[in-house]
């Protein structure tokens, strides 16, 4: 491969010279060769709109003229509209700071806008990578601006959207389940009646809460550390250039980004990022809750409980002749187990902010924007392949209703419960019904077991 000759403060590094990036860059690429994951290119995007609007705010602080400011911008959207993603090379596991990847794109920028008025790549003229493109600027707070500016970006534009869209498909289903009366289960044991409309109506409670607390966890994570540079007292940067800044990302992004109050805490932890994985996981908890309840209720198709018809997807079995399975919950359950796995990776991630910088950054960013894509994905899916065709049987359902010998807890107010235990017992030991159990005993009349014992009645609506 043909090669440049690039210098940096440790000496002189072979680049490749098709490569936009420089040496700094190539320096992180031989000493980091661990793994295949990348750092995530929603980073690398958000870092390009961080650098676009820095540039924009030190040109109207005078930091820097207009034509550099120009030659930046137009560099920096080139990249954040993923022209450039192949030239961003570099793992997740390298610096904690995300120093190496900073540069990665502080070097893309900088030969980009370079070319682009007929320099060659390396040249460092008329834009240079640090001077100008990092202007009133360092790792410590960029990085992880652009992490909490990458990860809002994904909740509302990828997250939200998706899990209104699951809420609104268990609420139809909700909705159409409505009068269907069932038996219930606890312990995995027959219980007392409800609607499958109200079993469903769980499920639609718990996305709705998750809703509320992801909102509430953004606020934080829109709390930006841009301006605390190395340890958070704003070293070379002017003294308006994190409000500003992040009033234009909230304008590029209508995202209401604010600079952070206390640029120590935001540059010394990932507190904002470990709540909304918490948030996160708490989401995925109801994933294996909603996908479990519904592959119970499928199981069968007749040796199971088969209180619902999943659509049949695809074929289940090498083996089994027309064998279905219910994939698109064992998928839900998955991504669950995965995002909680995450969350602990990013628990351990923020128990490393030490002094006055979390060395835990990248790991932090890789995880919680799996977690959101993920679980943005897993949602839309859901609701596609198995949601909207999700039949009740009722047939099954009013079978295993009238089977079920919890509906003696009627008679609890009338004979007491120690009567109402006896004909469940009777009942079930001779196998006849609740009616038949009562009257043998002398407990109740046919008459009275009809009017006490009405199932739709005991649903509590």
């Amino acid at each position: 491969m043909e090669k440049r000759l690039e210098e940096d403060s440790m000496g002189k590094i072979e680049v490749p010279v098709n490569a936009l990036w420089g040496a700094q860059t190539e320096r992180s690429l031989l000493n980091f060769r661990v793994g295949t994951e990348k750092m995530p290119i929603e980073v690398i995007h958000a870092l390009a709109l961080v650098k676009k609007a820095a540039a924009m705010v030190n040109r109207d602080l005078g930091e820097i003229s207009k034509e550099k400011c120009d030659l930046i911008v137009a560099s920096a959207l080139k990249v954040q509209e993923g022209l450039f993603d192949d030239h961003f090379p570099l793992v997740v596991w390298q610096t904690g700071s995300g120093t190496q990847t900073h540069m990665n794109i502080n070097e893309v920028i900088a030969n980009l806008a370079n070319e682009s008025v007929g320099e060659e790549r390396g040249s460092k003229k008329p834009i240079h990578p640090n001077d100008d493109v990092n202007r009133g600027q360092s790792s410590n707070d960029i990085v992880p601006t652009a992490i909490s500016v990458a990860v809002a970006i994904a909740v509302k534009k990828r997250l939200l959207p998706a899990l209104e869209t699951f809420k609104k498909a268990l609420q139809q289903k909700q909705t159409a389940f409505q009068e269907i009366v069932k038996c219930g289960r606890t312990h995995l044991m027959d219980a007392t009646p409800l609607t499958l409309g109200q079993e469903f109506s769980a499920f639609v409670e718990q996305i709705e809460n998750h809703i509320a607390k992801i909102h509430f966890a953004l606020n934080h994570t829109c709390e930006l550390a841009i301006g605390g540079t190395a340890v958070g007292t704003g070293l070379n940067a002017h003294p308006e250039f994190a409000k500003r800044v992040a009033k234009v990302l909230s304008e590029e992004t209508k995202i209401p980004f604010v600079t952070a109050p206390n640029k120590f805490e935001a540059l010394s932890t990932v507190d904002s990022l470990a709540s909304l994985s918490s948030v996160l996981k708490g989401v995925a908890i109801s994933y294996m809750k909603v996908a479990n309840d519904i592959r119970l209720l499928g199981s069968g198709p007749r040796c199971g409980l088969n209180e619902l018809s999943l659509p049949e997807n695809e074929p289940g079995s090498s083996i089994m002749p027309g064998k279905v399975n219910p994939t698109q919950c064992e998928m839900m359950t998955q991504v669950a187990a995965q995002v909680i796995g995450n969350d602990a990776a990013v628990t351990v991630a923020a128990t490393h902010g030490h002094l006055q910088l979390n060395v835990f950054r990248p790991v932090v960013a890789y995880n919680l924007l799996q977690s959101i894509r993920l679980l943005g994905d897993a949602a839309t899916n859901f609701v596609e392949k198995c949601l909207i065709d999700l039949i009740a049987r009722e047939e099954n359902i009013a079978k295993h209703l009238q089977e079920s010998l919890m509906l003696v807890t009627a008679l609890n107010p009338h004979i007491g419960y120690d009567k109402a235990a006896k004909i469940a017992k009777k009942a079930y030991l001779e196998g006849i019904t609740l009616k038949e159990a009562g009257v043998s005993l002398g407990f109740l009349t046919g008459e009275q077991f009809a009017k006490w014992v009405l199932p739709r009645g005991m649903c509590g609506e």
